[in-house]
Order: structure tokens, then sequence, then C-alpha cells
């Protein structure tokens, strides 16, 4: 039973956190910013969210950054978005897997 509400929690802020990412004015996040994976602890206290840009790894990386001098305003956002007893501290953590997808597939059209 808890794993439901967990997972109902999770796909939640998963949803929230797109909308807050799109709507923030930090320039070094991308708009082509996406949350690859999200693992939130089981007492809802922490949230690993990692994000990835289709403009490569140092533009995630830049967006990371932003992205964390902006956590305040996230976790803020999230509490009044999501009803939670409390609301996680966010880690942002840079991901390179949509560039690296979109390699792989460049290299499979070649061979054909």
């Amino acid at each position: 039973m808890a794993s439901h509400r967990l997972d109902r929690t999770s796909e939640d802020i998963k949803r929230e956190l797109s909308e807050i990412f799109r709507s923030l004015k930090d320039p070094r996040v991308d708009s082509l910013l996406s949350i690859v994976k999200m693992d939130l602890s089981n007492d809802l206290s922490h949230c690993k969210v990692y994000v990835s840009s289709m403009s490569g790894l140092e533009a995630t990386k830049s967006a990371v950054e932003g992205l964390k001098s902006a956590s305040g305003l996230i976790r803020r956002e999230i509490g009044n978005r999501v009803r939670m007893r409390r609301t996680p501290e966010f880690h942002f953590i840079a991901d390179d897997s949509i560039a690296h997808s979109a390699h792989i597939n460049k290299m499979l059209e070649d061979l054909t």
C-alpha cells in the first residue's frame, strides 16, 4: 500500500517539476530540459532528480547549476502545488542519456 502512495506522489512531483522548469527565468536552465529519472526516498525527505538536455552534457551541467541556485523556489512551489506534510529536499544530477541515445540512434541510421 505504501509503494502506491510513493509512486503516485513521485509522479505528481515529476509532473509539477516539469512545469516549474519551464517557468524558471534563469538563462542557464534550458527549455529542452527533461527529467530522466527521479528517486524519492521512502520518508519523502530527499529527492534525486536526474535531468538531461538535448543540447549536450555541458548544457545539462549548466542547467543543474541553475536548478541548484533555484532549489529554494522549486521546493516552495512543490510545497504549494503538491499536498504533502513535508516537502522533499531536491538534489539535481546531470545525466547525458538523451544525448547518448540520440548518438546511438544516429549510428543505427548510418548502418542502414
